[in-house]
């Protein structure tokens, strides 16, 4: 399943933020919620995708520094997380000060993620998308 679309929603004071409905069946069998570094965003991910991002950091071995610093960066930032019956997460703390999160906020589908923004910030980096749009598009391409 690929995440796609631009939500918005509005987190309450608990934190609690309700993911967009086509996507929960994707979240019933556990979410991690974990920083979007170096973004600043949230991304939500699958527990099977999760998973899978999971190998990519621990692709380095950890007998070397930057393998240790690798995997510090994203597994002690991230937090698995439930969908309550309303189809909701509650987003820890640390991770809504990381972001700027509180209340109304932007969820935009990343393919493998879903990512929460501070609406904001969001503006700014859909701006950046738009100026860079067309080169990064040409990078894509098939080659011959």
């Amino acid at each position: 399943m690929h995440f796609h679309g631009e939500y918005t929603y509005s987190m309450d004071g608990r934190g609690r933020l309700p993911v967009p409905p086509r996507f929960r069946d994707a979240f019933v069998r556990g979410a991690v919620l974990t920083q979007g570094s170096p973004d600043s965003c949230l991304r939500l991910y699958p527990l099977p995708t999760y998973e899978q991002q999971a190998a990519l950091y621990t692709s380095e071995p950890p007998t070397r520094r930057k393998g240790r610093m690798i995997r510090r960066a994203f597994f002690a930032r991230s937090f698995e997380v439930e969908l309550d019956r309303q189809g909701r997460i509650l987003v820890p703390a640390r991770l809504r000060e990381f972001a700027g999160l509180e209340g109304n906020v932007v969820v935009v589908g990343a393919a493998e993620c879903l990512e929460i923004w501070e609406p904001d910030r969001w503006a700014s980096e859909n701006e950046l998308l738009e100026e860079q749009l067309e080169s990064m598009l040409e990078s894509v391409e098939p080659k011959e």
